[in-house]
């Protein structure tokens, strides 16, 4: 009986190699795993973000039967004043204030009608008044749900100053690639959600159908379907994550120094056309998403049209 136990005994754990074995082929499995997790992650960032632009997409077509056209995308206002693409998009939809879109807008930074000092988009101070109340009857929409719009100051995005020559005040559509940590500034007011994570601004480019060319000419408005410049100086401000613009992305190009948008409209170029070079959606608009890595001009970006 002694022996049997004996012998009972010595069997009853691992060797050293059977353990490395096994933790062995646990590695392996890991390995060959984690990729085909992260492949199936940014595919449903890209299925969500997708839903995002068709969202997107119906609430621009209600503006365009209610407006008879497309807002703008040029990189200013008619002031001279820094209000890219991307900020009318946002404009259009929430309003400047998230309130919804004044009628009269002339889609000036300032919120002005253009033609007297009236305020489209009053302050908080305003709330309760008379005034305010009748500015709220005259809004429409907003066109898009604003859980759905994930609608960002620039402010929050980037670090304090770094905002180049916009205020920092103007709204922007966001990805839902959630790469940039939300940041606090000195001016917010009370209740400003300055606290999580957001995506990229979401880029807007507006067809002229008047035009015929898709080509990365020295001057892009000269007869070029789309105008690579409307959102260039918000891409100019490079990566919210870092503090000293060290870097660039890769869609953004300096005409005065280099003339080259090429990367811009190979981008959106029609593929599927082989007798001339047009772009794709060449009689509406463009929308870009800075896709999973957070950088405009790469294979990742997201547009709002199938290829």
């Amino acid at each position: 009986m002694e022996a049997i136990m004996k012998r009972s005994n010595a069997k009853a754990g691992f060797t050293i190699v059977e353990i490395l074995t096994v933790m062995s082929i646990i590695v392996i499995l890991i390995t060959l795993l984690v990729p085909s997790l992260n492949m199936a992650k940014r595919y449903a960032r890209g299925v969500r973000q997708r839903a995002q632009f068709h969202s997107i997409d119906v609430a621009l077509d209600l503006f365009s039967a209610a407006w008879e056209g497309y807002p703008p995308s040029d990189a200013n206002d008619e002031t001279g004043a820094s209000y890219c693409g991307a900020m009318k998009l946002a404009e259009v939809l929430v309003g400047q204030d998230l309130l919804g879109f004044h009628p009269s807008s002339r889609f000036r930074r300032n919120g002005t009608d253009g033609t007297a000092a009236t305020q489209l988009y009053p302050k908080e101070v305003d709330v309760g008044t008379p005034a305010y109340r009748d500015n709220l009857k005259a809004r429409k929409g907003p066109y898009l749900q604003l859980e759905n719009a994930n609608a960002y100051k620039l402010k929050h995005l980037y670090w304090k100053g770094k905002v180049g020559n916009f205020t920092g005040n103007e709204f922007v559509l966001c990805d839902v690639y959630n790469r940039v940590v939300l940041k606090p500034a000195s001016d917010d007011a009370v209740g400003e959600k300055i606290k999580g994570k957001s995506g990229m601004p979401i880029l807007y480019y507006k067809a002229n159908t008047a035009n015929t060319l898709h080509a990365a000419t020295t001057n892009p408005l000269s007869n070029n379907i789309y105008n690579c410049k409307d959102n260039a100086e918000l891409v100019d401000l490079g990566f919210p994550w870092e503090e000293l613009r060290a870097s660039k992305h890769p869609l953004y190009k300096d005409p005065i120094l280099t003339g080259d948008w090429a990367r811009f409209y190979e981008c959106t170029r029609d593929t599927k056309i082989t007798t001339t070079v047009r772009p794709y959606r060449a009689d509406s608009y463009i929308l870009i998403s800075a896709g999973f890595d957070g950088e405009y001009g790469t294979p990742d970006d997201v547009f709002n049209f199938g290829e």
